[in-house]
């Protein structure tokens, strides 16, 4: 990793996962499994938990109904566990430490935008419960036929929209499923939370552990707009 890739650059916009990122809703998402598996007898174990991470909801749901033994279920059990995780977040809508004056630091200088695999309502719900929501132009989302991470799509659909390059844009991730969605897409990665495997550390530009790291807000704070972001 090179520091210097993120630190000494001004992206032309900045892309945004939100569960894990920018909302702390990871651990909501693993209730939501444990609930809905353990109303089928079955308890998840690490190796689930790390297969889960990150991919598109319904892909979580096929696994739960291949791991519940009920691979015949799988839309009711995707059903059940959007269900779940609604009411957790609408419980419990919080921001992980940082991400709320990065965000607002890094709408001050390019425009932003929310690359998630999450339902529309969920991640606009709960941005805008956090009070988050009005900084970002745009919110993709894997919707009429937008596939989703790890698919690059997302990523390339939200640099195009904030009006970037894919090279000139910054993801901000914090899931491998993300990451690898990022850098196929072509763009520069942030890495967030515990230091992940060598694998998904060799893809990104920068790991840090928090949005709340001083460097990271520093940089952020002594960015001003590039021509072409405006």
């Amino acid at each position: 990793m090179n520091t210097e890739r993120i630190y000494a650059w001004t992206p032309a916009a900045v892309v945004f996962d939100c569960d894990g990122t920018l909302m702390n809703t990871e651990n909501h998402w693993q209730e939501a499994r444990e609930l809905v598996l353990r109303s089928y007898g079955v308890a998840p174990d690490a190796a689930f938990t790390a297969r889960a991470r990150g991919v598109h909801y319904t892909e979580c749901g096929r696994l739960m109904a291949e791991t519940a033994g009920r691979p015949g279920l799988a839309q009711e059990i995707t059903d059940q566990l959007l269900e779940n995780f609604r009411k957790l977040v609408a419980d419990n809508p919080a921001t992980l430490p940082g991400a709320a004056e990065l965000v607002r630091l890094t709408a001050a200088f390019a425009p932003l935008a929310v690359a998630s695999n999450c339902p529309r309502d969920v991640v606009e719900s709960s941005l805008g419960q956090a009070g988050l929501l009005d900084h970002f132009a745009h919110v993709v989302v894997p919707e009429d036929g937008t596939l989703p991470k790890p698919h690059p799509e997302v990523y390339l659909t939200a640099a195009r929209r904030c009006g970037a390059d894919p090279g000139d844009t910054l993801a901000v991730e914090d899931s491998p499923c993300g990451i690898l969605a990022a850098v196929r897409a072509g763009l520069r990665v942030l890495g967030v939370g515990p230091y992940p495997e060598a694998e998904v550390a060799g893809l990104v530009d920068l790991w840090l552990p928090s949005l709340a790291e001083p460097d990271l807000l520093a940089w952020a704070a002594s960015r001003t707009p590039r021509p072409s972001a405006r």
